[in-house]
């Protein structure tokens, strides 16, 4: 009897939910809408502030009226975590937390009363994870802890995680350039405080993976080299998200618009967070490790082949496809003797190999740096980086060992 009233409850919801978004379909096809909507786009205060709050959602400051000075509420060792100010070139205040290596902190022949003075000698015998969270919540937020313990339990490293501009305790409000600002005051504070740039592994997630793709290149622009670049559940782009992106992991989100003439180019025109990791990716000179769960329902994994094969293509062949694929008779020979070339050389330098009940790896190395692509089966999208075979692969290829003397 439970079960039946169970199964009417979801069908009940199922077609509320249906006539919801068949009704929104309906809404958005009737010109009326259309120019409403329309209307929303081009007027720009309205639609920036729209998007940016659904890009960023840093109005949502789980958990609630957190206490950043006090991190062993969250479940962080007494005095392992050091709550700190950065301050940016524009004048803004980041909060941030540093934690301590775990080698260093169980070190210690007791909890430490004057933490701050711990950091120097800890940077130097142990290399430092500079985290860049995603969308809403808080660097308190009890997943992004998980992360913080696991890096600094498993990998050994030190953990700087900060809350960008207009999160958290931070002042400002988010913008992609802040954003990416706030990341650079962040890796400048790790090199005061004495770190070698090679200690310093950058490492992103969701939204944050946006912002790590970003710093790396600019850094890799500059000359400078860190540990390595890792992104977890990472996005080709903004625009793409929203392309992609459905709703409880099976109603697409832009559908309805995409019915409307020209309504997806004007979403396209007005978005100005772009966060364009794929434009970003290619200047990246340090090694590289990707990851994405299968059955992530807020980023599809196909984002990171996407990226992954970025890297790997200044490497093949051209491989040239005509307008509307359509190849003339007397061009398909060669079509094919292009295609072929691909193959092997596609063949040559990419190696890949399944791993029973995890996922799969795939690699390329080339010019010094070396690109890993781990597809796992599990993992969702905001724990996929507690996987330890994920944190596994983050010691091997950046090569993050036992505890080291300065």
């Amino acid at each position: 009897m439970a079960e039946k009233r169970f199964l009417e409850r979801v069908r009940l919801g199922l077609v509320l939910f249906g006539g919801l978004y068949l009704g929104a379909v309906i809404l958005l096809a009737t010109p009326y809408f259309q120019s409403q909507w329309v209307s929303l786009i081009l007027d720009h205060e309205r639609y920036l502030t729209t998007w940016q709050s659904a890009i960023y959602m840093n109005a949502i400051r789980l958990p609630l009226f957190a206490k950043f000075d006090t991190p062993e509420k969250y479940g962080l060792a007494p005095n392992k975590t050091l709550n700190l100010y950065i301050n940016t070139p524009d004048n803004e205040t980041l909060g941030a937390w540093f934690v301590l290596a775990d080698p260093y902190y169980q070190s210690l022949p007791e909890i430490p009363s004057e933490l701050d003075t711990h950091v120097p000698e800890t940077l130097k015998r142990h290399p430092t994870v500079l985290f860049f969270h995603g969308n809403a919540a808080t660097r308190a937020f009890k997943a992004r802890i998980l992360h913080y313990e696991a890096y600094s339990s498993r990998l050994g490293a030190n953990v700087l995680a900060i809350d960008y501009r207009g999160f958290g305790d931070s002042t400002g409000k988010p913008s992609e350039p802040g954003l990416v600002t706030d990341a650079r005051a962040a890796w400048d504070w790790l090199v005061a405080q004495g770190t070698k740039e090679e200690d310093i592994l950058i490492a992103g997630h969701s939204l944050g993976s946006g912002v790590a793709a970003q710093l790396a290149a600019q850094l890799s622009d500059e000359g400078h080299r860190s540990r390595g670049t890792v992104l977890l559940s990472p996005f080709s782009s903004i625009r793409e998200v929203l392309n992609t992106y459905h709703i409880l992991g099976a109603v697409p989100l832009m559908k309805p618009l995409a019915m409307i003439p020209h309504i997806p180019d004007l979403v396209t025109w007005a978005l100005t967070h772009k966060f364009d990791s794929l434009g970003a990716v290619p200047r990246i000179k340090g090694s590289v490790l990707i990851s994405h769960a299968e059955d992530d329902w807020d980023i599809p994994h196909t984002h990171s082949r996407i990226l992954f094969d970025a890297f790997l293509a200044p490497y093949l062949p051209p491989l040239v496809l005509p307008a509307g694929l359509q190849i003339p008779e007397d061009k398909w020979a060669t079509f094919w003797e292009q295609r072929d070339a691909w193959t092997a050389k596609r063949d040559e330098i990419l190696t890949r190999r399944e791993i029973p009940h995890f996922g799969s790896v795939e690699k390329i190395e080339r010019d010094g740096k070396k690109v890993v692509f781990v597809k796992t089966l599990a993992g969702g999208h905001d724990y996929l980086g507690l996987q330890e075979g994920v944190q596994d692969f983050m010691r091997t290829l950046f090569d993050f060992g036992p505890l080291r003397h300065a």
